[in-house]
C-alpha cells in the first residue's frame, strides 16, 4: 500500500486560497486513483475531490465546484488541491486518499485503502 503525507494547511480569511500537497510512497503513484476528504469534528468524512491515474478526469463535489481544483504530477508522486474562495464552511481536516486504479469516479470512503493523517484547514470570517 501507498503512503501519504498531507501538508500547505493553515489558516485563511474567508475569500482567500490554500494549496494542500499529498506525497505517495511506497508503491507506483501512477498506479492509484487519488482523492481528497475532509472532516469536521463531529461529523462524517466527506469527499471533496477526485482524479484518476491519468490527471485528466476529475470529480467534485457540489459544494467545492468551481472554487477547488485537483491535480496530480506522476513524476513527483503529488497529488494537489487548489482552494479559492474559501468560505468558513470549508473549515475542516482535510485528508488525502488512494485506492488502486480501476477507471471508477469514487466519492465513497469505503472504496480507499490508504488514507494520510490529514492537515487543519481553518478559514475565519
Amino acid at each position: 500500500q501507498v503512503q501519504l503525507v498531507e501538508s500547505g494547511g493553515g489558516l485563511v480569511q474567508a475569500g482567500g486560497s490554500l494549496r494542500l500537497s499529498c506525497v505517495a510512497s511506497g508503491d507506483t503513484f501512477s498506479r492509484y486513483t487519488m482523492g481528497w476528504f475532509r472532516q469536521d469534528p463531529g461529523k462524517e468524512r466527506e469527499f471533496v475531490a477526485g482524479i484518476l491515474w491519468n490527471g485528466v478526469d476529475t470529480w467534485y463535489a457540489d459544494s467545492v465546484k468551481g472554487r477547488f481544483t485537483i491535480s496530480r504530477e506522476n513524476a513527483k508522486n503529488t497529488v494537489y488541491l487548489q482552494m479559492s474562495s474559501l468560505k468558513p464552511e470549508d473549515t475542516a481536516f482535510y485528508y488525502c486518499a488512494a485506492r488502486k486504479r480501476d477507471g471508477r469516479y469514487s466519492s465513497l470512503v469505503a472504496d480507499y485503502g490508504s488514507w494520510g493523517q490529514g492537515t487543519q484547514v481553518t478559514v475565519s470570517s
